[in-house]
């Protein structure tokens, strides 16, 4: 029943392209948050997972002593 409904839809590119126009919006949007960011808040976060001397959950750290 899809097949026939699609085959009297007439040309479905539309469909193609907004799914296209959409993935570019998302993309670009994501892009251009990247780029906003400053680039020490990058760095910071970058390295937050090697850095031991700074503990996200102190609590936790606590509790392991």
């Amino acid at each position: 029943m899809f097949k026939y409904i699609l085959e009297n839809a007439g040309n479905i590119n539309w469909m193609a392209i907004s799914a296209l126009l959409t993935f570019m919006v998302i993309f670009m949007v994501s892009v251009a948050l990247v780029f906003k960011h400053n680039p020490a808040y990058i760095n910071r976060m970058a390295s937050m997972p090697l850095d031991d001397s700074n503990p996200v959950n102190s609590e936790i750290d606590n509790h392991e002593k």
